[in-house]
């Protein structure tokens, strides 16, 4: 069997899965590379919000992909189904954003006649309101900016929905094999060199998380990324405790099929640690009971810890390799990488074919804020 591939993709997760599905689409030959498992890292971890109005502040262009990223997941969703069987657990019954304090309240509403004037939908509701809507929660929340369109998945069902769907498709997946370098001349990429041998193309797409930077060194190139620890844990309950996502500090409670309840997340920067930590279990336990008292009631289900991929400024980098022709990466999403899957996959495809976007990535250039090491 040939070595040679129109597209060589280094990353099984979900943005991986996603850039893969998209090419395979489009008729490529495609590689997908993973140096462990598929799904086994942040993806895997990841607790399904599709948070593109609770987690952003303002108007600015993350804000402006999550929306349309967010509008993808219905078809998102059918297409998984039909290509690989796998059901992604989408579920629309929108994101609660709870204040505690009259300073959050005023924050939340201006930041609702931001998202209203750029024509997404946000409520506001009373401490009464809320409660008649979710009993559960505390007496101590004032109110809620309630987003209806923030809905969840399963995060890693969609992310091996992406990969088995990419599958079908024609791409040829391969679990633990590392990539060390790229193959480069002339100011373009050839391929990889890996622990199994070489592997050419005149496309590469580096979309390996947290992990990406170490490997993008091997070029040069000095993203300004970090890796972030984030610890989450889940119980379950006989009877349905909520029926809404409950956002509050980054700290989120994400109700499940079954009576499940999953709880996170924590946030340790720069570290690579996956054990999960006493302390910030009990920092997340503290959280919860701050939200829903009667969260104590619940049965303990299991615990664990992901590393995300952050960037400086925040936003994630879409784009080709400054110095190398037809290297591109896609990665730095931190807590949006399920939300932005589907719309990473249409742009990184696009790009590789050459074909206008219609998304503005000029803010995501690889190139915003990297140094090239010599």
């Amino acid at each position: 069997m040939s070595n040679t591939y129109d597209a060589i993709v280094v990353g099984g997760g979900v943005i991986g899965g996603a850039i893969a599905y998209n090419l395979a689409k489009r008729g490529g030959k495609v590689l997908l590379l993973e140096k462990d498992r598929l799904a086994s890292k942040s993806s895997g971890a990841a607790a399904g919000m599709l948070g593109a109005q609770s987690e952003m502040d303002g108007d600015g262009p993350l804000f402006q992909l999550a929306r349309k990223s967010r509008a993808m997941f219905p078809k998102i969703a059918e297409e998984i189904k039909e290509n690989s069987g796998i059901d992604i657990g989408l579920i629309n019954k929108g994101m609660l954003k709870v204040a505690l304090t009259e300073q959050e309240q005023q924050e939340y509403k201006r930041i609702m006649a931001i998202q209203n004037q750029s024509g997404e939908q946000a409520d506001w509701f009373t401490g009464e309101e809320l409660r008649r809507k979710e009993p559960a929660l505390s007496d101590a929340i004032k109110g809620a900016m309630y987003i209806e369109k923030d809905g969840q998945v399963e995060a890693d069902q969609l992310t091996l929905g992406f990969l088995k769907s990419a599958a079908a498709s024609g791409v040829v997946i391969k679990e633990y094999v590392e990539v060390y370098d790229f193959q480069l001349s002339k100011g373009k990429v050839e391929g990889v060199v890996t622990n199994q041998g070489i592997f050419t193309s005149e496309n590469v797409i580096v979309a390996g998380g947290a992990w990406s930077q170490k490997l993008l060194l091997e070029t040069g190139l000095q993203l300004d990324t970090y890796p972030v620890k984030g610890e989450c844990f889940s119980v379950v309950t006989h009877r349905q405790m909520l029926s809404t996502t409950i956002f509050s500090h980054g700290y989120y409670l994400v109700p499940k099929k079954g009576g499940r309840i999953v709880v996170g997340a924590t946030v340790m920067p720069r570290t690579f640690n996956q054990k999960v930590s006493l302390n910030g279990i009990s920092i997340l336990l503290e959280q919860a009971k701050n939200l829903m008292p009667s969260i104590v009631e619940a049965e303990w289900e299991r615990a664990w810890a992901g590393i995300r991929p952050q960037t400086i400024d925040g936003l994630p980098y879409l784009g080709e390799h400054p110095a190398y022709k037809g290297l591109y990466i896609a990665t730095g999403h931190f807590r949006n990488g399920i939300l932005l899957s589907p719309i990473t996959g249409v742009v990184i495809a696009d790009l590789i074919e050459g074909k206008p976007t219609s998304e503005n990535l000029e803010p995501f250039r690889v190139d915003r804020l990297v140094r090239q090491l010599t």
